[in-house]
């Protein structure tokens, strides 16, 4: 085959190649059946999306909801879920839970690093943690903990500098996983073997404190994660 016909071959195998995927992917979408959550969660009626049961009152801790916000109302497909509290202590210390739930539509889960970065926040550590998640069925959670920094405009027009704790993992039917690359392998593989989209949740703690106080304020978020899951989180196939 001389090099002007190869280039041709090579050139209608790729269209034919990126056809067979599109139909594939096509074929997917129109016969997949979306599967269970792993979230305590009730069905709307009339609706594709369900109310996530995220606990009032945690530990010492009390909660007030925090409605949707213009992201998931305008810009997340139409069947995401979601649910956030503002869990508050009597010290003053604060965080929020906020729980994404996908429906048919991938792209209601997205990158965690995306969304932070794009509201001022710079990654200052990645660090796996597993928490000890106790109660009628135990098990160990693998979360990431990110330590992050912002820079704002006080009152009086210095800049001030805080830090964060975001904690994060992802839930599906059985399953919890940390990595987002892993979460869409494994819904890709599930899919393609079994016919049944995966319905994964995105689930995030968040709290500031002062540059220096991160461990301290990693300390105080820690337990209140731990009492929180087992309320509104189904353990996984190799819980106890």
């Amino acid at each position: 085959m001389n090099a002007s016909r190869q280039k041709v071959f090579l050139f209608v195998l790729t269209l034919a190649l990126l056809a067979g995927t599109a139909g594939a992917l096509t074929w997917l979408k129109t016969h997949q059946r979306l599967g269970a959550t792993g979230l305590v969660a009730t069905p709307i009626p009339n609706s594709a999306m369900m109310l996530i049961a995220l606990p009032e009152r945690v530990l010492n801790f009390t909660s007030t909801n925090v409605p949707e916000s213009s992201v998931v109302l305008n810009y997340l497909p139409k069947d995401t879920s979601y649910a956030s509290r503002r869990y508050s202590a009597a010290d003053g210390s604060w965080a929020q839970a906020s729980v994404v739930l996908m429906g048919a539509d991938r792209t209601s889960i997205h990158r965690p690093d995306y969304c932070l970065p794009g509201q001022g926040w710079q990654i200052r550590d990645q660090t796996e943690v597993k928490l000890n998640i106790l109660g009628r069925h135990s098990y160990e959670l693998p979360v990431m903990r990110w330590i992050v920094s912002n820079t704002y405009l006080a009152s009086d027009g210095s800049k001030q500098e805080v830090s964060g704790i975001y904690v994060f993992w992802f839930v599906t039917e059985h399953q919890t996983t940390d990595s987002f690359p892993a979460m869409l392998k494994s819904m890709l593989f599930h899919q393609l073997t079994s016919g049944e989209l995966q319905r994964w949740a995105y689930v995030s703690f968040f709290t500031v404190c002062r540059p220096g106080g991160e461990s301290a304020a990693f300390a105080g978020l820690e337990p209140l994660i731990v009492a929180a899951v087992p309320e509104f989180q189904l353990p996984p196939a190799s819980a106890k």
